[in-house]
């Protein structure tokens, strides 16, 4: 199958990529390389023959039709996407930009170009786009969300993904383009650009500096690693329903502070300090504006029709982790430091 993939050169992206190629397929990635997307991500993916890759935005329309043209891919996975919460709220406009107008031209490309398909291959033919489980907003404590539920998104990150996700869903209905939805949980894992809080928190650990937690730290999150969200996407590709969503998660929430304090255990172990275990260095700041309590989802419906649920376990994840990015501490410090970034918590 050929595959044309936005946003492979990012975090997620470049998982699925190496799981597409796994399985066999053509893999094409477009991505406009910003500062979350890394071309190493991709260096074992250069090795493969059937791997290509175009430096370019989502909003360029003209790009976007020479490359449905020239790769004629069976399917779409729309993974590009600004994801950093407290940029969005810093400024929102490039979220618009890429989120809802990128997506918006992504869309209009596919319509064009899936119109010109024989009905043969239009019955074989997928849009998948990745959303996110912020578009549902904060549960109670003992809330979860589904496919079914209402959309609240509280952030402009969160309504910029809940206004992409309506103009994928009325193409659909619309124009009769055949996509896929996918509403994944905190991801984690290797390859994460340090803006998210696991990076964060190696980061600052490596460099001995203070760990930022929003507010009381309490704040509930499902973390689920990226070869399982991958794993749930694939089989959302291949055998979801045309039309359909689906909820990724593990089932089970962590606070903020637990994960922490996790990461700082595996470092004890790992790459043990003379002056004492790691939280130590763990510091409250104040919280976010809006920052939401609660994220939980109900994963029914993606495990009893399609049979997917998570192989990796939170703490068999984070010490995954943690070694990779001790492996490869480069990736912690290098770009943050070059971007000057502020460090985010989710």
């Amino acid at each position: 199958m050929k595959v044309l993939l936005t946003g492979g050169a990012g975090f997620i992206g470049s998982h699925v990529v190496d799981f597409l190629l796994e399985e066999g397929h053509q893999v094409c990635v477009v991505d406009a390389l910003t500062y979350a997307g890394r071309e190493d991500n991709l260096s074992g993916a250069r090795q493969h023959a059937s791997f290509s890759f175009h430096h370019g935005n989502i909003g360029d329309q003209a790009l976007l039709t020479h490359l449905f043209k020239t790769v004629q891919p069976e399917a779409v996975i729309h993974a590009a996407a600004e994801s950093h919460v407290d940029r969005s709220i810093d400024d929102a406009s490039v979220f618009v930009k890429t989120n809802v107008e990128g997506t918006y031209q992504m869309l209009e490309t596919a319509r064009r170009y899936y119109e010109t398909l024989s009905p043969q291959a239009k019955t074989s033919f997928r849009f998948l786009h990745f959303s996110t489980d912020e578009v549902f907003g904060a549960m109670t404590a003992a809330g979860e969300a589904n496919e079914q539920s209402p959309y609240a998104p509280r952030s402009p990150y969160a309504a910029s993904k809940a206004s992409a996700d309506h103009f994928v869903r009325a193409y659909h209905v619309t124009h009769g383009l055949p996509v896929l939805l996918v509403h994944p949980s905190n991801n984690y894992g290797p390859r994460q650009f340090p803006e998210k809080l696991l990076p964060v928190v190696l980061m600052n650990i490596l460099q001995k500096k203070p760990i930022p937690l929003y507010g009381d730290g309490k704040q509930e999150r499902e973390w689920l690693y990226v070869e399982d969200c991958v794993r749930g996407v694939l089989a959302v590709l291949h055998h979801g329903q045309i039309g359909a969503s689906y909820c990724l998660g593990p089932g089970s929430t962590t606070t903020n502070i637990d994960i922490v304090h996790s990461l700082c255990g595996w470092m004890d172990r790992l790459r043990p300090d003379p002056e004492g275990p790691y939280t130590r260095l763990i510091h409250a700041v104040q919280d976010r504006p809006g920052h939401d309590r609660r994220y939980c989802l109900d994963t029914t419906k993606v495990r009893k029709t399609l049979g997917w649920s998570p192989h990796v376990a939170l703490e068999e994840g984070l010490e995954k982790t943690v070694r990779w990015y001790l492996d490869h501490h480069v990736f912690l410090i290098g770009p943050h430091k070059r971007l000057g970034l502020r460090h985010g918590m989710h």
